[in-house]
């Protein structure tokens, strides 16, 4: 079963309502939240992180010196208003599968 594709876009900007977040621990916060559920690949997270910030949902940075420098993503204020989307697109979906499925 894939319950996060579809949702994917969902997922990572509640994830990063409040916190700014690297890649990796974006995988981390996901799997914990979801009691193992959403185990993303890098190669499913980090497209998605990119064409979030495409959109002007997401924004990054780099945090970190190198050899360790990572990006850390932070959701915009348009990628707020995106996520009030999602939610309540999510709960009129949800509310309509609870009515089918009694």
């Amino acid at each position: 079963m894939k319950p996060v594709y579809g949702h994917l876009d969902l997922l990572i900007l509640a994830s990063l309502t409040d916190d700014e977040l690297h890649g990796y621990a974006l995988i981390e916060r996901l799997r914990e939240k979801s009691d193992g559920l959403f185990a993303l690949a890098e190669g499913t997270l980090y497209p998605a992180l990119h064409r979030l910030e495409r959109e002007g949902w997401l924004k990054s940075r780099w945090e970190g010196k190198a050899p360790r420098r990572r990006r850390v993503y932070r959701v915009t204020a348009a990628g707020h208003k995106q996520l009030a989307a999602e939610r309540h697109a999510w709960k009129s979906f949800a509310k309509g599968v609870a009515g089918v499925l009694g």
